[in-house]
């Protein structure tokens, strides 16, 4: 039999054979993918969270006029840097993973908070009063949808409470 006239069977087995190896490299991604996903999405979060608390605290925060126009009923003076010893707090809990369903209440009731913007400030989120036009600022604070949908995530991965004994 001549290379040109090879069974049709063989090029299904070689197609068998790549799939299968396509499979088992994917279980394997998948695998380390699943381990090592959960614990660098918290961490990062958390040292984001971290860093833009201590930026707060520092009064070196690019976003100190946002937040003070947003939350206008606070004093700034002592409202940003109180935001953000709460958001090193936060940060610091998500990196340790420690206290993680308060620390995931908190940092979701924060999250919902920056949305105020859009509500008593939307002639800084939005260009012309179009919903669809941000400006910078919305964008900032539009993006807190992909942060908060990644700190669902890493609720979802918690284990169950145990038991009271």
């Amino acid at each position: 039999m001549s290379n040109e006239t090879r069974p049709p069977r063989a090029v299904g087995e070689i197609a068998e054979g790549a799939w299968s190896l396509y499979l088992s490299v994917d279980d394997r991604v998948v695998g380390l993918l699943s381990r090592v996903g959960p614990p660098l999405l918290r961490s990062s979060l958390g040292t984001m969270f971290a860093w833009f608390g201590a930026l707060k605290i520092a009064g070196t925060t690019p976003v100190a006029d946002l937040v003070a126009d947003t939350v206008y009923w606070f004093d700034p003076g002592w409202f940003v840097p109180l935001l953000g010893g709460f958001e090193v707090f936060v940060g610091v809990f998500l990196v340790l993973g420690k206290l993680m369903r308060l620390v995931l209440l908190l940092f979701v009731l924060q999250m919902v908070g920056t949305f105020l913007v859009f509500v008593v400030q939307p002639e800084v989120a939005f260009e012309r009063g179009n919903p669809l036009l941000l400006t910078v600022e919305g964008e900032f604070v539009a993006k807190n949808l992909v942060l908060l949908a990644a700190g669902l995530v890493v609720g979802s991965r918690l284990q169950a409470p145990r038991g009271w004994s």
